[in-house]
């Protein structure tokens, strides 16, 4: 099956730009950088998770809903596109919180993402102390269809094989531009987190019948459940692409990056989002881009590329959690 046979809500600024990164490239004294800039997706401040919530918002449709529920922690990247997506269809939004990061500032807990939802319309529910997300979201769920509504769930991260669907169509977008440039990738670096854009930059390599190597960089600090995910998003969208089964060299997942843990700053983020403001004059957020970078930024230092290979690096957004931050980068 081919992508534009799946329903489809449109929602994202594409194609987003594909830009070298030349002056991080001179002063890392690298391999060929280029940027591809999902930050600038559009929706509600842009990010990755719009290209998944296009095809998860025509799902919704497809099958009549009213409204779509979906979790994430209160600094969200995810949640806050859900809702812009939500508000863009005429969907009603209900977000289930977490607080998953033991980060106490007005900023955090107010502030960024947040605010944003609170903007964007959306009806939020916090999880109770040691209740998870899942529990409360299928208790909200279940709510919603005695009010009379018709929920439709999506899931953290938007990472399901629907949602998967953007990234592979992603890659095909980067095929052309590639193409238009005259560049040939050779790696593609991105942050790693609920699974479901490498799954679907596997998916669109796979598709495209790309060589690059895609290499997932782990910003949750526990790859092996996170490498699980995305082998079972994989192939669960392999089977509905028809596409047969994905090569276990197609996984790769690259840890010691996140460090203390999910959404705590380190030195290594602060270093790559300083770099990348003060070079390129990109701003990247702290969880995810920020070091997902820093490990491309090691990886380089420790000669893990060759000096003709190019690396794109995939841009996945998230700059509003930025000011959530600001303690650290004073």
């Amino acid at each position: 099956m081919q992508l534009d046979q799946f329903p489809k809500f449109a929602l994202a600024h594409l194609p987003t730009p594909l830009e070298p990164l030349t002056r991080l490239q001179a002063a890392l004294g690298g391999p060929r950088l280029y940027i591809k800039r999902d930050d600038c997706t559009g929706l509600a401040i842009g990010g990755n998770k719009t290209r998944k919530l296009e095809f998860l918002i025509g799902d919704a449709l497809r099958q009549q809903a009213t409204a779509v529920l979906s979790e994430g922690g209160i600094q969200s990247n995810h949640v806050r596109q859900t809702a812009a997506a939500a508000a863009k269809a005429g969907l009603k939004c209900h977000l289930v919180l977490e607080c998953n990061v033991p980060i106490d500032r007005p900023a955090y807990t107010a502030g960024g993402n947040l605010l944003l939802d609170r903007l964007l319309g959306a009806t939020i529910h916090y999880c109770d102390p040691g209740e998870t997300r899942a529990a409360r979201s299928a208790k909200v769920m279940e709510e919603l269809r005695r009010a009379g509504e018709t929920p439709y769930y999506v899931p953290t991260g938007g990472s399901n094989a629907i949602g998967a669907r953007g990234y592979a169509a992603s890659m095909v977008e980067l095929a052309q531009q590639a193409t238009s440039q005259g560049v040939t990738i050779d790696k593609i670096v991105v942050a790693s987190s609920s699974g479901g854009t490498q799954a679907g930059l596997i998916l669109g390599k796979a598709l495209t019948q790309s060589k690059a190597a895609i290499i997932g960089i782990d910003v949750d600090h526990d790859p092996e459940p996170l490498m699980e995910a995305v082998r079972k998003i994989a192939q669960e969208g392999a089977a509905e692409l028809e596409l047969g089964k994905i090569a276990d060299e197609d996984f790769r997942l690259v840890p010691g990056y996140a460090a203390p843990g999910y959404g705590l700053p380190n030195a290594g983020m602060i270093e790559a989002v300083d770099l990348l403001a003060r070079l390129e004059g990109i701003l990247l957020d702290p969880v995810y881009a920020g070091k997902a970078m820093a490990g491309l930024i090691d990886m380089v230092r420790q000669g893990r590329f060759s000096a003709d290979e190019t690396v794109v690096f995939i841009h996945t957004g998230g700059t509003p959690a930025l000011f959530a931050y600001a303690d650290s980068f004073a």
